[in-house]
């Protein structure tokens, strides 16, 4: 049964501190992090989370190792993506994807950032059909244009 996240204090700290290097520019070892700014669904005030941004099949795909979490839903209110790292910013508009697309994005997901894995009922060594089972509960968005 895969782990339930909560956003407790030590996950707390942890966002603060990668934030504050993230926005230095500083990457984070092992990791592939951007500051992701989405417009809120109900205020219309921006909301910026850390998150990871992997390169599968020539594409860019933002994933929600956590699940439905805020910036999911403000994603899907407005799929327009703010990433920033240090002076770099990118607008992306976003399109969330099938379960057959998510699958293999969301198995090499957890392949490049394990520390993902105990939130997934698919393993790493597992093919690509396992994960598609898990994409209602994972949602995976293809960054599909730059508005420069």
């Amino acid at each position: 049964m895969a782990k339930k996240y909560r956003l407790g204090v030590v996950r707390k700290a942890v966002n603060v501190l990668v934030t504050a290097f993230l926005n230095r520019g500083v990457p984070i070892a092992g990791s592939t992090g951007w500051l992701l700014t989405t417009r809120g669904r109900k205020s219309g005030t921006d909301r910026t989370t850390p998150v990871n941004v992997i390169e599968v099949g020539g594409e860019r795909w933002l994933v929600s190792p956590y699940g439905r979490v805020g910036w999911v839903y403000n994603l899907r209110a407005d799929a327009t993506a703010r990433l920033r790292r240090g002076q770099t910013t990118e607008t992306w508009e976003v399109e969330e994807v099938d379960a057959a697309t998510a699958g293999p994005v969301l198995r090499a997901y957890v392949g490049k950032l394990p520390v993902t894995a105990p939130f997934f009922d698919a393993k790493a060594s597992d093919p690509a059909e396992a994960f598609a089972g898990e994409a209602d509960r994972h949602p995976v968005f293809r960054l599909a244009r730059s508005r420069a």
